[in-house]
């Protein structure tokens, strides 16, 4: 018995150090991946209660079948890449997108010139935006 759970082991320990090889240099996961594999699951399951329960005509199963696997590849494709400063910018844009829907204190405008994100107070009525970056002035209602 104990000579299969030695063989067992040398197994794993082949089978966990190849996977390691593979996944050196590739991006792995971050949140964006798993909103998005979340996201994919859940239209998958919305596709299936559609088939299930729904009045809808069959197609819009498909259709949501067909968005929650897109989702899914696309998840593992930002987990299998090797462009790691790409996958990590867009992980950033997606928390800087977060953070401008959850922030209830500031506004969030953008440059029409340079495309800077600048942040004002919320209530404070028509006022006059200066931009940090490149001193554009522009008039926007907070």
């Amino acid at each position: 018995m104990e000579e299969h759970r030695g063989w067992f082991r040398k197994l794993w320990d082949r089978l966990a150090g190849g996977f390691r090889r593979f996944m050196e240099g590739r991006y792995g996961t971050d949140r964006l991946t798993l909103v998005i594999l979340c996201l994919g699951t859940l239209l998958s399951l919305v596709g299936m209660l559609v088939q299930i329960y729904g009045s809808w005509s069959p197609a819009w199963n498909v259709v949501f079948t067909l968005i929650s696997y897109a989702l899914m590849v696309w998840a593992i494709f930002r987990t299998l890449s090797r462009n790691t400063y790409r996958r990590y910018r867009e992980n950033q844009r997606f928390h800087q997108i977060l953070e401008m829907i959850t922030d209830r204190k500031n506004r969030h405008f953008q440059c029409p010139k340079c495309k800077e994100i600048v942040l004002v107070p919320r209530g404070k009525g028509k006022i006059t935006i200066t931009c940090p970056k490149c001193g554009e002035k522009f008039l926007r209602k907070t």
